[in-house]
């Protein structure tokens, strides 16, 4: 089995960014391998994290992310094949869309198409779902389109959210489902026979 070259995009911290780093160095069967991540903030911890592990980042502006002839001539000088987002807050431009079709993953933490779309990441989604008084909660691994929060599904987890619970436990529930899940995920959809 080949492994997916990826490129992973990210705003934040890093935490799916470096679990999927570790998971494709794992084994030689792991179907990943990390060439490198983007990010669109200076200040993320991400740059950091990469870093530490030894992917090459390259931090973009929104009008570098959007430019063909920035994004396009960096992604396949490193050989990348697919894009799997790890807490981007940007949307993907078309051409990328265009150029992976079918290749661009992301991880929302919520069951989709509940506590989607625009503004809904992170600690705000967490949030909601106690607010709602939901009983259960989880992760939606999906295809990326043009839509926002989009994109046909590939895979969900749940997890319960017991009476009483804080915007935190719903969080920490969420991460051990994302660590547990995504690179797994983006290994079986992703990786060429």
């Amino acid at each position: 089995m080949k492994p997916s070259v990826i490129a992973i995009f990210a705003s934040g911290s890093g935490s799916n960014a470096e679990n999927i780093i570790a998971y494709s160095r794992a084994g030689a069967d792991s179907g990943l391998e990390v060439a490198l991540v983007v990010c669109n903030r200076p200040d993320a911890r991400v740059i950091e994290r990469a870093g530490r592990l030894g992917v090459p980042v390259e931090v973009l502006t929104r009008a570098e992310i959007n430019d063909p002839a920035v994004m396009l001539p960096m992604l396949d000088a490193c050989g990348v094949d697919a894009i799997v987002l790890a807490g981007f807050l940007l949307m993907v431009p078309d051409f990328l869309l265009a150029r992976y079709p079918g290749r661009i993953i992301n991880i929302h933490p919520s069951l989709l198409p509940k506590f989607g779309g625009k503004g809904m990441y992170g600690r705000h989604i967490h949030e909601a779902v106690v607010a709602a008084g939901e009983t259960e909660t989880g992760i939606t691994i999906h295809h990326v389109s043009s839509e926002c929060d989009g994109g046909a599904i590939i895979f969900q987890a749940t997890v319960a959210v017991a009476p009483g619970a804080t915007a935190d436990d719903v969080e920490t529930s969420i991460h051990a489902l994302e660590r547990t899940h995504y690179p797994r995920v983006l290994a079986a959809t992703l990786s060429r026979r």
